[in-house]
């Protein structure tokens, strides 16, 4: 076997990194699309109408690139495939992102935002159930899955139900958000925190359909064409019998047009393609386990942006976060490691090898009948011990 081109090495080398970059950048993107729809919603858009022109803008934007690149490999619709379709639009589009708003509206941001931290062991615990997560607690990977689930989710919660002193990197005279600290009498937190967990059940369900959906519809931006039209069809009827009036449609150069047209275009167009990517490569558990890392990036935007305060929490969180991170990380690259070794052993099991007789037995002959191919015991490549 020759010796690998320093571009095939580099080739290597980058998609192995890719995931990564691109799970990292995704975060950004919904860092930037929290700043940016929390002033249009204060405005008073509403997040039915928010959820509909997102969608909007994010068709507009996918279609044309999966109409083109994927026309010859873009497999037939079926109805089976359609229905699918219908409800990953459903689930993640409709359901998931309004009951997150209303889930907040009767609950406080901090304790919503808390919630969302619980969709990596929502999911990895659905992933289990539905066999795409392989679980040996005799390996230790598989343990360090559990383990690194379990810190990450540990320390997102630190970071938003714990505050602790303000720490102050930049001394600035921007004036720090403080949220409301007295729970009002007419926030429903019972409701609330069963519209938050339908949310983050919703998401996680999401993903393990797309997951699905992908083995039976391998065209990424295609499917994430088709879930953005369903996902505006299905917003749009919702928010015709949610919202009164015309009037709360109407969109200007302003922040309700700069927060549909982002989170439309980065936060659903690209970010439904790069997760599908993602969770074809790597796995629903591998994408979720990134998305704690979005509070930590929103908190450094906050400081820099909004000259906002960083509380001693949030950098705890932070570390223990982190912490959890590098360990689901390490469990799933020891686990893709021994899938790619169990793979290769089947493979050769496949091809039985002879270890006295220098002969192989080939099972795979154009009418079926076993073929003896000789091979001299001296020249074979194939021989376990020298004669």
């Amino acid at each position: 076997m020759g010796d690998q081109t320093p571009f095939s090495a580099l080739s290597n080398v980058w998609d192995k990194v890719k995931p990564f970059l691109a799970i990292v950048s995704l975060q950004f993107g919904y860092a930037g699309m929290y700043i940016i729809s929390l002033v249009s919603l204060k405005q008073g858009m509403s997040n039915f109408i928010l959820c509909t022109y997102r969608h909007v803008f994010a068709t507009i934007v996918i279609a044309p690139f999966a109409f083109v690149l994927e026309r010859k490999i873009r497999p037939k619709m079926t109805l089976p495939i359609f229905l699918r379709i219908v409800v990953l639009g459903f689930l993640e589009p409709v359901l998931d992102q309004n009951l997150y708003y209303l889930g907040m509206m009767k609950t406080t941001a901090t304790y919503s935002s808390a919630f969302v931290n619980m969709l990596p062991a929502v999911t990895f615990i659905l992933a289990m159930i539905f066999r795409l997560e392989k679980i040996n607690l005799k390996k230790i990977y598989s343990v360090a899955k559990i383990i690194g689930t379990a810190i990450t989710v540990v320390g997102a919660m630190v970071m938003t139900l714990y505050k602790g002193p303000i720490v102050d990197f930049i001394k600035s005279g921007g004036v720090a958000h403080h949220g409301n600290t007295t729970e009002s009498a007419d926030k429903h937190w019972v409701t609330g925190t069963i519209m938050l967990l339908g949310s983050i059940l919703s998401w996680s369900s999401y993903f393990i359909l797309q997951s699905f959906t992908l083995k039976m519809y391998p065209a990424e931006l295609s499917l994430t064409a088709w879930i953005c039209l369903m996902g505006t069809v299905e917003n749009a009827g919702l928010s015709l019998i949610m919202v009164r009036g015309l009037s709360a449609w109407k969109l200007g150069w302003d922040s309700r047009l700069l927060a549909a047209a982002y989170s439309g275009i980065v936060c659903s167009g690209i970010a439904y393609y790069v997760q599908g990517v993602v969770i074809r490569e790597r796995g629903p558990v591998f994408l979720t386990s990134f998305s704690p890392l979005c509070m930590i990036i929103t908190a450094a935007l906050g400081t820099f942006v909004l000259a906002e305060k960083v509380h001693l929490g949030s950098i705890l969180g932070a570390i223990i976060i982190v912490s959890g991170l590098y360990t689901v990380v390490w469990g799933k690259s020891k686990d893709g490691r021994n899938l790619e070794s169990d793979e290769k052993s089947k493979g050769l099991q496949e091809l039985p090898i002879t270890n006295n007789a220098k002969s192989i037995n080939v099972n795979d002959s154009i009418d079926g009948a076993a073929r003896i191919v000789k091979i001299p015991a001296s020249n074979s490549p194939f021989s376990t011990r020298r004669t």
